[in-house]
């Protein structure tokens, strides 16, 4: 029975190359797998032909825009994951959605081998190869462009030599991922970390510092998950995919970041993701409303958990799904409304209601009506501080 492999098929250069490269070294049969996870461009009809043409056996093709956004971009949400306080997860998503259906169609054909197009260099080799590890542990990885000495000047080479149906004049200096939470953009210029970001950087936003009019919004959430825009029902793809569009459009959502890789090196990257950072911002000052102190104190360590792990490619360990099954529960009061203003590269919360809040204007009043009894403040700061107190004076007594 004749060897098969499932690649992991971006429709670019590298991935394009990899099929025959593969097919030379192996004399399997490459089945190119392409997931549209709502990274724009190309069809994926054209996709699915160009994979033939470079050789592959079979090519699949998935759309999983919806999917993605409802089942690993609103997780993110109720984690209000944000990598390094700041990231909030744009490849980390993607990746453990394209290795669910690596692992479905290895099955469906047989296959005992699955490829990547990643380097050694970068965090999505172990998203991938963890991910498959946990999901089919029998299968085998194949990673040309790291571990086979396919560089882009060799591909280049190879794709030229088998006139392959790919554009190898044609050149970015930059390295760019995108899906429906955002885009990444690394090299070029940007590798010096002085250097300002040049216009060309950007595709999912506005120059922030263009004059326009503002755009105000009202975003609704039942159980933290947003469910319209300004009172019409949609789903979370379309929220996301609405979101992009007039956020982007205000500037909202640029981050130039100095991050940690899993690697252990540092790397420099632009992002992009007007709609994650906009439903993060409403989603948390909703939190801030209907979530108990010490739930939305310890969530605040979780998220941060949460966050590290799906970086860290361990989205399908036991950790995460714990995590999970807590998101959910600290979230099932997280139901309102968040009125948002997009301006100036910024996302501002303005107006906050919720038929669950823990607000209560009579104990927050100063006024006339104050339902608060400030006599029983005395006695509270004496028995909180009294533990420090104690502690200070035999501090001074074992000094003395």
């Amino acid at each position: 029975m004749t060897q098969r492999v499932v690649l992991a098929y971006s429709g670019g250069l590298d991935t394009s190359v990899a099929i025959g490269w593969i097919a030379e070294r192996t004399g399997a049969e490459v089945i190119a797998l392409a997931v549209d996870c709502g990274q724009g461009g190309e069809d994926l009809g054209t996709i699915r032909d160009r994979a033939l043409a470079c050789g592959a056996a079979d090519a699949v093709v998935v759309d999983a825009r919806a999917e993605f956004g409802e089942r690993y971009c609103m997780p993110a949400l109720l984690a209000n994951a944000l990598y390094m306080d700041r990231y909030p997860l744009v490849s980390a998503l993607s990746r453990p959605l394209i290795v669910t259906h690596l692992a479905r169609v290895a099955r469906e054909y047989g296959a005992s081998l699955v490829a990547h197009g990643c380097t050694g260099k970068g965090n999505d080799q172990v998203r991938f190869e963890v991910g498959l590890t946990t999901l089919e542990p029998g299968l085998r990885v194949l990673a040309p462009v790291r571990d086979s000495g396919m560089t882009r000047d060799k591909a280049i080479a190879f794709a030229e030599e088998k006139r392959l149906p790919v554009d190898v004049t044609s050149s970015s200096p930059y390295s760019i991922d995108q899906n429906l939470w955002g885009r990444s953009t690394e090299t070029g210029h940007l590798e010096d970390i002085w250097e300002a970001p040049h216009d060309d950087v950007y595709g999912y936003t506005a120059d922030p510092s263009l004059s326009r009019e503002p755009d105000e919004l009202v975003l609704s959430f039942t159980d933290g998950i947003p469910d319209a825009i300004d009172g019409v029902s949609r789903t979370p793809t379309e929220i996301i995919t609405e979101l992009n569009a007039r956020a982007g459009a205000q500037g909202v959502g640029r981050l130039d970041l100095v991050e940690d890789r899993l690697v252990g090196i540092k790397s420099r990257e632009i992002y992009e993701a007007p709609g994650a950072i906009t439903l993060i911002t409403a989603h948390q000052e909703l939190e801030n409303v209907c979530v108990e102190r010490d739930l939305a104190r310890f969530k605040r360590q979780a998220e941060q958990r949460w966050t590290e792990l799906v970086y860290d490619g361990l989205w399908f360990s036991p950790l995460k799904r714990a995590l999970d099954v807590f998101m959910a529960e600290a979230s099932r009061y997280v139901t309102g409304d968040v009125r948002v203003r997009l301006h100036g590269g910024r996302a501002v919360v303005t107006g906050r209601r919720s038929p669950a809040s823990l607000y209560d204007d009579k104990l927050a009043t100063y006024d006339t009506g104050d339902e608060f009894d400030q006599a029983l403040a005395k006695g509270f700061v004496e028995l909180w501080g009294l533990p420090s107190k104690i502690a200070a004076v035999r501090d001074r007594r074992v000094a003395g």
